[in-house]
């Protein structure tokens, strides 16, 4: 049982270390000259590294709250798994972690396609941050089921 509980920690900590990656790192989406994430669009010129800050368009700043809720959810769940290791009866499931995961996997699903489906095409391909972010998604999803089904033994 031991040895499940590490597993499940240890997922969870992958999971917000790639969550958090995905919202911090500077490459939503890059080409030739160009980078842009979450936050800035930076370019490199024969004059240096310029940055900007990102667009004020409302479709931008929706994956920004998505992305932020999304760490903050992956955060509180994990404080509730830690409080309910050691508080829960013997015999409970992780019902309140796995709701705070779950909704953390939707706030990221959300944030990848609303940020899929606006980005301007202008020659640019997707970055490796929005490909971690649709690979936290599935394992947030996944970690939250396995606190459904996962059960406190003494």
């Amino acid at each position: 049982m031991l040895l499940i509980l590490l597993g499940v920690l240890v997922l969870h900590l992958i999971i917000l270390i790639l969550l958090t990656v995905a919202t911090a790192a500077s490459t939503w989406s890059v080409g030739g000259e160009r980078s842009k994430d979450l936050w800035y669009d930076c370019r490199t010129t024969v004059a240096g590294y310029h940055c900007k800050p990102a667009s004020d368009e409302d479709w931008i700043q929706a994956v920004q709250a998505l992305m932020i809720l999304s760490i903050l959810f992956c955060v509180f769940s994990l404080i509730a798994f830690l409080y309910q290791l050691f508080r829960l009866v013997k015999g409970g499931r992780f019902f309140f972690t796995a709701i705070f995961q779950v909704l953390a996997s939707v706030f990221v699903m959300c944030a990848a396609i609303i940020y899929t489906v606006m980005n301007p095409d202008d020659g640019t391909d997707f970055g490796y941050a929005y490909v971690v972010a649709w690979v936290a998604f599935p394992l947030c999803l996944i970690s939250g089921l396995i606190y459904i089904v996962l059960r406190k033994k003494e």
